[in-house]
């Protein structure tokens, strides 16, 4: 079973999930110290524009395309320019880092507008910054005539000291450096969710029965990626219309009854 703090109600449990409905750093600061053993997680980058009034748009408006006919629920704080998206992401990362055990790891996803300041912000977490991991969304992302495409987001990662991997010198398992996924749009659940099998091929370098924690669950790719893995999950998720949805997709299909 996952932790379960005892002033806070879950929105959702079961044997190996726990999902909580607030605001990120608010619940975090309820959960016991070295609780978890990995924070896997895809915060709002607050980004999608150039300028003050472009991050202030609403993220159906920064996020997709003029004529999508696919809608989501809109999400909160996705609006704050540099200094307070820093001061913010510092806050919760070093929660974050007082959670996870020591060896554990943090998976942080970003953008290019934000990977310098998300950077700084797991350091000043107090985290072991340890590198880039890029996601290559491939060809299918949106063209951008007359320059490069944005073809990538990255994964940033971290630690807390060393990690568990590098004590286990029987561990000869060496992982990927840059991962290709497309984006489903037709599995999306979430307007910048993340793939499946892409979540499942990080939470390949965890180990088995591992205690995953995803303090922005959004539309709870990490925790399904989890629960299919046999790890534990612990997810936060502020908008409730994506709660739902994650209590849908991790609740198992009612059995059939046969005559």
């Amino acid at each position: 079973m996952t932790f379960i703090p005892s002033n806070i109600s879950p929105y959702y449990t079961s044997d190996t999930i726990t999902l909580y409905h607030g605001e990120a750093l608010s619940v975090l600061r309820s959960l016991p110290d070295a609780s978890v053993d990995a924070v896997i997680t895809d915060p709002p980058y607050s980004s999608g524009g150039f300028s003050r009034s472009d991050r202030m748009k609403k993220p159906s408006e920064k996020y997709q395309m003029t004529g999508t006919k696919k809608q989501y629920p809109e999400f909160e704080g996705d609006n704050r320019d540099q200094r307070s998206f820093l001061a913010w992401a510092s806050l919760w990362l070093t929660e974050c880092r007082r959670v996870t055990r020591e060896g554990g790891y943090l998976l942080c996803f970003t953008d290019w507008r934000q990977l310098p300041v998300m950077t700084d912000a797991i350091q000043c977490g107090g985290w072991l910054w340890r590198g880039i991991v890029p996601w290559d969304k491939t060809e299918g992302t949106r063209p951008s005539r007359g320059w490069f495409r944005a073809q990538c987001e990255y994964v940033l990662t971290a630690s807390r000291g060393s990690i568990g991997r590098e004590q286990d010198r029987e561990v000869k398992t060496c992982f990927p450096g840059i991962f290709r996924e497309n984006v489903r749009a037709s599995e999306k659940l979430h307007m910048t969710g993340k793939p499946l099998p892409l979540m499942k091929r990080l939470l390949e370098i965890l180990p088995p029965g591992s205690t995953v924690l995803d303090p922005f669950a959004g539309s709870g790719t990490t925790l399904l990626a989890a629960q299919q893995m046999n790890h534990r999950g612990i997810g936060i998720e502020m908008t409730s219309s994506y709660c739902g949805i994650i209590r849908e997709r991790l609740s198992p299909p009612p059995s059939r009854m046969t005559a």
